[in-house]
């Protein structure tokens, strides 16, 4: 399209020549004015209704943020009253860990019924008739979850303490004579002032005597290291084993030896077999129990196993 502009104020005429462009630029000129001229009209008249409280308008307003305050009231009702649930559970199991700190303080034997079930322990109760239930609010919740966590974390501390005392414990009783070296129980001659066999006057018995048949299988009465596996003049075949804090024991006189110096051996590990070596009448296992070097009556070692 051309355009011819005629003016008295030009010496000749000028003439403009519109292309597709320029019908571009304009449709979108009309197209920002029109959107602005809505956005001014729409904003003019919500200000307008605010301003005279036009009832629909409010009741819309009113409306969205009801259901808004519901959804979010839904919602976290909800999520408390299964963490609730959960806090329920977990007191539940401090009433277990209560029972069991109890039972360990007293060194009682711990039974396998005793320890802390996997599942929740079983909890019940009518409905109350008399009052009303009534929602968690967050303060509540806030404080019971932080109590609770702070009472389990002092269970735990004090759990934590007791068994490591335990365990000590175990670990001192492997390394403690007490294992009975063979599995008969007749002794044939006790620790203490006895007649000897072959001279007949009272002498004193720094061990004890089992009877037993030759070849039968001699134990370890604790964990420890053999320091000496070897024949002896009076013992004969002798196994001694050192277990540490001072304590010793000594096993003879042995038809065989299954072990050497320096080797470390288990609790109830066999170590020899029963024979009648060296200053013997008869086959049986003589055992002894020595405390820095001093005999002691291996019989209350024994007995500390039950």
């Amino acid at each position: 399209m051309n355009i011819i502009l005629v003016s008295s104020n030009l010496a000749k005429t000028r003439s403009v020549t519109l292309s597709w462009r320029h019908y571009a630029l304009a449709v979108f000129t009309a197209f920002i004015l029109l959107v602005g001229l809505a956005t001014v009209l729409n904003y003019s008249l919500l200000r307008y209704s605010i301003s005279i409280n036009h009832p629909w308008l409010q009741n819309m307003v009113l409306s969205d943020q009801r259901k808004d305050a519901q959804k979010a009231q839904m919602y976290m009702e909800e999520h408390l009253a299964a963490m609730a649930l959960k806090v329920g559970e977990l007191q539940g199991q401090l009433l277990r860990l209560d029972g069991l700190g109890d039972k360990l303080a007293n060194i009682a034997g711990l039974k396998p019924q005793e320890l802390p079930a996997k599942a929740p322990p079983g909890r019940g109760g009518a409905e109350s008739t008399s009052m009303p239930t009534r929602a968690w609010t967050i303060e509540e919740f806030a404080r019971e979850v932080q109590a609770l966590t702070k009472t389990i974390e002092e269970r735990t501390d004090q759990l934590s303490v007791l068994e490591a005392l335990l365990v000590q414990d175990s670990v001192n009783k492997k390394f403690l004579p007490s294992y009975a070296p063979v599995d008969s129980v007749q002794f044939s001659s006790n620790f203490g002032y006895r007649i000897d066999p072959f001279t007949g006057s009272q002498t004193f018995h720094e061990g004890i005597d089992f009877h037993g048949d030759k070849g039968t299988a001699v134990l370890a009465a604790a964990s420890g290291k053999v320091v000496a596996a070897e024949w002896h003049a009076q013992y004969g075949n002798m196994v001694e084993i050192d277990h540490g804090n001072g304590l010793s024991s000594r096993y003879a006189p042995a038809s065989r030896l299954n072990v050497k110096e320096g080797d470390l051996v288990g609790r109830g590990q066999t170590i020899a077999e029963i024979g009648s070596t060296g200053r013997s009448t008869g086959p049986h296992l003589h055992f002894e129990v020595r405390l820095n070097g001093v005999p002691q009556n291996p019989a209350r070692f024994l007995r500390a196993d039950g």
